[in-house]
């Protein structure tokens, strides 16, 4: 698994790895320790060695870029122990010049052993993850969702077709076209493995239940969106065999308890009407006892909080739908609309929530002012879908709207509000506009420019008492027309990570920071990883799926844990016939079956 390694270079690394970190100068372990990589597991690198006569303990060290120097990975390891497992961020990695060495130590001295590189296990150490009954147009990956943690992941696939209700029911019986289904996967101590297999109470062919899914912090709560299910009831736990309003759209709160998963709630709007899609996007707090459901086709005229939801003459507007949980009793809490409705506007196309709840980022993509920045004129429609983000806050359940959000070049056709993502606090917002046109690259280029069609912009923002400012404009490293770079954002707890998804870039690369200049193939996607320091943003590294393919739409959707350590990234229209956890990536004979990736 290691690369191979002239003697003498092992010789020069070994002395110099000693000077790094004050190896001891004879009469340590009597023999010198011979490190190998003997496995690779999802995010995970295992390291072996023979026991060493006399050491006492070992140390496994670390330069993550063959720059930084070694450091010490973990505790010292004891003497009976000859592996050591090092969990890792694929996505933040430097796989090209990342090494390891061990010591081995006795009383008085350390002996250094060879050193090794790992650019070999990139792609083994990416998790490959199907659904467990892979069928071609599932759409597997369509949303994804991760605990704070990393260790519970949440798979949408919403053209499933079984005809299943509840938990674990019959996967095989495909009487229900794309009704939808949820698949949890969670880590334990033997890897990751499939925990269950959810499908709503009254799943319905064309439901199209798992479009949209997110999960609370410590994985246990899950809300689950089902634009196109049918039901005319309201509220909470109405009746839902009255088909009577098609693709009104509903909610499904599910929860944990250990590792078995019931379903908690039924929700539906308060003024549920055929055509909403309610639940196209939904968000959750901290301890998932408040979530923002978004109806972007919901038609009211109604502007603020809590107007009147029954003049239906703005078709589209869109609105926005908190509810509250005490116990496990569920409440609507507010109707949410835009200060400035107006007609296929689709206000909830996208929707963030800060963790405790205070803050909440509403997208409206086919908004039409074309005023840049922040609280501009509302009132001036001469674009098109231009888009806009809508930030409202509460207290004591009481909601108002904050602030106004546009892009600094806000233009026609641009999508600004196609996805959001909040920090922690609240006080980072991302914004995705994936059809914008600029050429630039990088970090607050050229906005100006606009040859690059549809190649899409992130925008970030910040907020200090109160106030909103644009704090970059951030392209990608190989901006191309048609990329759709914004399509999806994920910002990590303290703001200072965010992935971005470009679900139509055309590099045939694979894995981490590969050639960005082979645009061979047609739609395989990426994704790309910024970072903050002090205000200043950069790109860290650029992320593919570790079997690239024409159309798969890798990055469509994905979702970065708390810390930023695991990523896991959707492409609903990859191919594999594969099912379960590290199939065989190159069978591709289930087309849109769908496929996530974990790194």
């Amino acid at each position: 698994m290691s690369r191979s390694i002239h003697i003498s270079t092992i010789l020069s690394w070994i002395f110099l790895s000693c000077f790094m970190v004050a190896c001891g100068n004879g009469g340590g372990a009597s023999s010198t320790p011979a490190l190998v990589l003997s496995s690779v597991g999802v995010k995970a690198l295992v390291f072996r060695w023979a026991e060493i006569s006399g050491a006492t303990h070992y140390k496994l060290f670390k330069d993550p870029d063959g720059v930084s120097g070694f450091t010490q990975v973990g505790a010292d390891i004891p003497a009976a122990t000859t592996t050591y497992t090092d969990d890792i961020a694929v996505h933040l990695t430097d796989w090209v010049n990342a090494r390891y060495q061990l010591e081995a130590c006795d009383a008085v001295d350390c002996t250094g052993s060879n050193v090794v590189f790992i650019s070999d296990a990139m792609l083994q150490a990416i998790g490959y993850i199907k659904a467990s009954n892979t069928g071609a147009s599932d759409s597997f990956g369509a949303s994804v969702a991760l605990s704070a943690d990393g260790n519970t992941l949440a798979v949408g696939a919403y053209n499933e077709d079984s005809s299943a209700t509840g938990i674990d029911g019959n996967e095989t019986n495909n009487a229900g076209p794309d009704s939808g289904a949820i698949y949890v996967y969670s880590l334990s101590g033997d890897g990751w493995a499939q925990q269950a297999y959810i499908k709503s109470s009254n799943s319905e062919a064309g439901d199209e239940f798992g479009w949209s899914v997110a999960l609370s912090t410590d994985g246990n709560t899950m809300i689950v969106g089902a634009i196109s299910e049918d039901s005319v009831a309201t509220g909470i736990d109405g009746n839902e065999t009255d088909n009577s309003a098609s693709n009104a759209g509903a909610a499904y709160v599910f929860t944990r308890t250990g590792s078995t998963w019931t379903q908690q709630a039924y929700l539906k709007g308060s003024n549920t009407e055929a055509g909403d899609n309610f639940g196209y996007a939904v968000a959750l707090s901290t301890t998932g006892d408040m979530v923002a459901i978004a109806a972007p086709r919901e038609g009211s005229v109604a502007t603020g909080i809590d107007g009147n939801e029954a003049d239906d003459s703005a078709p589209d507007a869109g609105a926005v739908y908190v509810f509250t949980r005490s116990g496990a009793t569920w409440t609507q809490q507010a109707y949410l609309k835009a200060s400035n409705t107006e007609a296929g506007d689709r206000f909830g196309d996208s929707l963030a929530l800060s963790s405790d709840g205070s803050t909440l980022a509403v997208g409206a993509e086919m908004e039409d002012s074309t005023a840049t920045g922040i609280n501009g004129s509302q009132a001036d429609n001469s674009g098109s879908e231009v888009g806009a983000v809508y930030v409202f806050t509460q207290s004591g359940g009481t909601w108002s709207q904050q602030a106004y959000i546009k892009a600094s070049n806000a233009g026609t056709g641009d999508h600004f509000g196609i996805d959001t993502a909040l920090s922690d606090d609240g006080n980072t917002l991302a914004v995705g506009a994936y059809d914008e046109d600029s050429v630039a690259t990088g970090i607050d280029g050229n906005q100006a420019d606009n040859s690059g069609v549809n190649s899409g912009a992130v925008y970030v923002f910040a907020r200090a008492a109160a106030v909103w400012t644009q704090q970059a404009y951030l392209k990608a490293s190989n901006t191309d027309a048609g990329d759709n770079f914004g399509v999806a954002v994920s910002l990590n707890d303290d703001g200072n990570t965010l992935a971005v998804g470009a679900g139509r870039e055309d590099s045939a690369a694979t894995g981490i920071d590969g050639d960005q200049s082979s645009d061979v193939l047609v739609d395989p996607g990426a994704v790309y990883i910024f970072q903050r320091s002090v205000g200043t943003w950069s790109q860290q590294s650029y992320v593919k799926a570790p079997n690239t393919g024409t159309g798969d739409q890798f990055g469509q959707s994905l979702a970065l844990s708390a810390d930023g350590d695991t990523l896991a990234v959707g492409a609903l229209n990859e191919d594999s016939v594969a099912d379960g956890i590290g199939g065989d990536q190159t069978d591709n004979a289930a087309p849109n079956s769908g496929a996530a990736y974990l790194y």
